[in-house]
């Protein structure tokens, strides 16, 4: 429970039963927003034959939502007291990333940031308020939370430097990006070199795990809507039949993701950096599946400028860079067969030849399903039990 001001002390990683908070999930409505709206405007551009047009905007602001969850989520692992002024600064921090999530469609039209840059200042007031926070109470820390307080503040100095100094869209917008985005990624590895601030395995296993089941609701809206399309005077059955292919591709994803315990397996920080960073790329590819499934279900239903054979392409590269992510993240490390380790890189150029065939929906669900068979063939506790 919220006490007043308290010292804001390093949490125990090896805490019993840690889980994420009702404040934590709160903070991910915001990322539920934010994807939702990058993701439909993919799925638009996809519809109208430009999708590698809109390509880079999406993964311009899906970086930039995908980071601020990352900032907020690992500080909390680590410091989280939930006092008064905790949660204060945290609703500062959600307000700076509203501000940016309210408009991220206007921005993936325009690269236009002008109020989202406002939005990430706001933001990074509290988090650097907590880091300076975490300084002042966890001695031991000191340098590491200041490490990250001074990151944060140059990542934003250059954001705003890039505002005012390129065109936005523009060859020069994109390659300031960049080298912010590098900044901004170089912090934790250069701020945890002092000493590895305490996150609680699990509780980042968790909270991961739960920022994937929001992207999943990418895929299971636009499944929503093909079933949608069966109500009114003329139901379209091919629309239906998308969604039921859909709908395996999305279960499928989920089956694959979760048939681990335990992703992460080390709280070793080089193996956490690439667990955390590549993770960007499942949630991003996820996201991109769902916009395609949606344009899927616009081709069935006439309300697309573009062909299946050309969205069938999209749905054969997000599923490969999904499957290559997680091999990447967790079965690259993990104590498995050779033959389940190399189901997810296998199936990855599977999904690519049916991508470039530009073979139908269906076709993607059986693929999804033979990779749950090579994968996943049965739950945990089966395998566990004939052990």
């Amino acid at each position: 429970m919220s006490k007043a001001i308290r010292p804001l002390l390093a949490r125990d990683p090896d805490e019993h039963h840690r889980a994420a908070t009702t404040l934590e999930l709160f903070f991910d409505l915001i990322s539920v927003i934010a994807i939702a709206a990058v993701t439909a405007g993919l799925h638009h551009a996809i519809s109208e034959g430009h999708g590698l047009d809109a390509l880079p905007r999406f993964v311009f602001l899906f970086l930039a939502i995908w980071w601020a969850w990352m900032n907020f989520t690992w500080f909390a692992s680590a410091f989280d007291n939930d006092d008064t002024l905790y949660r204060v600064l945290v609703m500062v921090i959600m307000c700076g990333a509203l501000i940016f999530a309210g408009g991220a469609g206007h921005i993936l039209e325009t690269m236009d940031f002008q109020w989202g840059l406002l939005g990430w200042i706001v933001m990074r007031l509290g988090m650097v308020s907590l880091w300076l926070r975490a300084a002042a109470g966890c001695p031991e820390y000191r340098r590491t939370a200041l490490r990250y307080a001074a990151g944060i503040v140059i990542a934003q100095i250059g954001w705003t430097t890039m505002y005012f100094a390129t065109e936005p869209g523009s060859p020069p917008f994109y390659l300031a990006g960049m080298l912010c985005f590098l900044i901004e990624w170089s912090v934790p590895p250069v701020a945890e070199s002092a000493r590895q601030t305490p996150f609680h395995r699990h509780h980042i296993i968790e909270r991961y795990g739960l920022l994937m089941i929001i992207s999943l609701g990418e895929i299971v809206l636009s499944v929503s809507h093909g079933f949608g399309a069966l109500f009114g005077a003329h139901p379209a059955f091919d629309a239906a039949f998308v969604s039921v292919s859909a709908l395996v591709i999305v279960f499928s994803i989920w089956w694959i993701y979760f048939c681990e315990e335990e992703h992460l397996t080390t709280t070793k920080m080089s193996t956490a950096i690439i667990w955390g960073y590549g993770h960007d790329f499942i949630f991003m590819a996820t996201a991109a599946l769902g916009a395609a499934i949606a344009a899927s279900i616009d081709v069935v239903t006439q309300h697309a400028h573009t062909s299946q054979h050309e969205v069938s392409k999209w749905l054969g590269a997000s599923l490969a860079l999904g499957s290559l992510a997680l091999w990447v993240t967790r079965d690259r490390v993990q104590p498995l067969s050779s033959s389940l380790k190399a189901a997810l890189p296998v199936m990855a150029v599977s999904y690519l030849v049916a991508g470039a065939l530009g073979l139908p929906v269906w076709v993607f669900a059986l693929l999804c399903v033979l990779t749950v068979l090579w994968r996943a063939p049965r739950p945990r506790g089966a395998r566990s039990a004939a052990a």
